[in-house]
């Protein structure tokens, strides 16, 4: 695969990851109600920074046990298809809530940042997220000793997530007159079916493979 491939792949994980509501993304959406789009950006990045370090683990991790997970593959794609529709059903059932009684605060990038990196670094699941996806890739992952790949899609992963909290910040600020919770729960909802449709792709696969190992 092509570095430009294993960027894609990395920016729709970036998004696919960012896009659930939790309380990162309800940081952020309330700094861009209350003080506007620079400030709901300043969180993200915050966030940005913590998942580009839970994916550069998962990635080498991944890539350092290459030939145990080609020897288990099938039994990774089982694992890591359970916890994507896991996840996807979790988030789907996740109502957030914001409140929009703030009083403006600006704390400027250096505090929004770090306040969002640590909200974000302290939630183990995020790791075991990305240790899913990368687990399940197959032959779309970097291949063991490729770094440069790895890192093209860890950056990959950067770049969706930094765009994710763009738009957000972008369209709340716009839009902030008319954000409520059920705005929230369709973003939800929408991951948590993208996240369930591909657990169920990977299901869909494991199961073409095995009737094309049986001709």
């Amino acid at each position: 695969m092509t570095f430009l491939e294993y960027a894609l792949i990395g920016y729709v994980i970036g998004i696919l990851t960012t896009a659930p509501v939790g309380p990162v993304n309800i940081m952020a959406i309330q700094h861009a109600v209350h003080s506007g789009f620079r400030q709901g950006v300043y969180v993200g990045l915050g966030a940005v920074l913590a998942d580009s370090i839970f994916a550069a683990c998962a990635i080498f991790g991944v890539s350092a046990v290459t030939n145990f997970i080609d020897n288990q593959f099938y039994l990774i794609e089982m694992i890591g298809g359970v916890l994507l529709l896991g996840f996807g059903i979790k988030i789907w059932h996740t109502h957030p809530h914001i409140h929009k009684d703030g009083n403006g605060k600006r704390r400027g990038f250096w505090g929004e940042a770090t306040a969002a990196f640590f909200m974000a670094i302290t939630n183990p699941g995020a790791i075991f997220a990305f240790i899913a996806i990368f687990g399940v890739l197959g032959d779309y992952r970097p291949a063991h000793g490729n770094h440069l790949g790895a890192l093209t899609m860890v950056a990959g992963i950067a770049c969706g997530a930094t765009s994710w909290w763009v738009v957000v910040s972008a369209s709340v600020s716009h839009f902030k007159h008319r954000i409520d919770d059920h705005w929230l729960d369709r973003i939800n909802h929408i991951a948590g079916v993208l996240l369930i449709a591909f657990g169920g792709l990977i299901y869909l696969n494991l199961v073409w493979k095995l009737l094309r190992a049986k001709v």
